[in-house]
């Protein structure tokens, strides 16, 4: 049995922030703090605004990386580049089924222990994303922090919606745990697959768990509905009526990266349909 003993729901300025909370090793508790009436709020406009994506020639998102580091070396946050190369390699190797590819852009360097420990809350983060921010809707900008302060030790990252780039582009982006980074020192979630379910945000999807086992759940009509997020590798598990089995290893649950192997052909849908709608160029 998995205990979800750090799960962390912090409400954030609407929809906006989406934490990943590991605090044994065990899980990957990544609590959205999106409302019910947020998400519907979201999914109205989304229905009303709708581009089907399957009718758009997508370019290759570019990608900023910010390097936010307190040392240089790489307890103190100082990632490699080809940690960050590889990073970029495992991104377009599981987005490739959707049609969907990032080219890295820019690497930049920031020494400030303050930012590196404190990204958050809102505020704190969006100072800082605010003085590196780069491009416009279709430019994924990626902040590599240490979250060591105590209000949020052991996050893995978080990430923003769509949807939410009309209220605050500034804030748009994603930030994350540097040693969650391909051959980074977090053990069982250092294969760079934090950043793919983060960057699954940043397209649209949701939680395969959102909403449980009742309702539209994450709005994607083949993932099974689940009631609770996996922890480890619990195959054969089953959490809803129905006799399904839950999505383990599907990027937008909680499993270990390396179980971490599938996006729906719904997902894969929603997303390209997330990204004509909100994220053209």
């Amino acid at each position: 049995m998995f205990i979800l003993a750090s799960l962390a729901l912090l409400l954030s300025h609407g929809s906006q922030v989406i934490f990943a909370f590991v605090s044994n090793g065990t899980i990957r508790p990544c609590g959205t703090t999106i409302t019910s009436e947020q998400l519907r709020e979201n999914e109205q406009h989304f229905s009303a605004h709708r581009i089907v994506g399957s009718r758009v020639a997508f370019q290759p998102f570019d990608v900023y990386f910010h390097v936010v580091y307190k040392t240089e070396d790489i307890t103190g946050g100082f990632v490699s580049d080809e940690q960050i190369h590889d990073q970029v390699l495992v991104l377009n190797k599981t987005y490739t089924s959707a049609g969907i590819s990032f080219r890295l852009k820019e690497i930049t360097r920031t020494l400030d222990a303050q930012w590196f420990s404190k990204a958050s809350p809102y505020d704190a983060a969006l100072t800082m994303k605010t003085s590196m921010r780069k491009g416009g809707p279709a430019d994924l900008n990626v902040y590599t922090v240490g979250f060591e302060d105590d209000s949020i030790t052991g996050s893995l990252g978080y990430s923003t919606f769509p949807a939410d780039y009309v209220k605050s582009p500034l804030n748009d982006g994603i930030l994350l745990l540097y040693s969650s980074l391909p051959g980074g020192n977090f053990t069982k979630y250092n294969e760079g697959k934090t950043l793919v379910h983060e960057v699954g945000h940043w397209l649209g999807l949701y939680h395969t768990f959102q909403g449980g086992c009742d309702g539209p759940g994450d709005y994607v009509d083949d993932t099974p509905p689940e009631a609770s997020p996996s922890a480890g590798c619990p195959t054969g598990r089953s959490s809803c009526p129905g006799g399904h089995f839950d999505p383990i290893d599907n990027f937008m649950d909680y499993s270990f990266d390396a179980c971490m192997t599938t996006f729906t052909p719904g997902q894969i849908t929603r997303m390209a349909d997330q990204v004509a709608t909100y994220r053209r160029r």
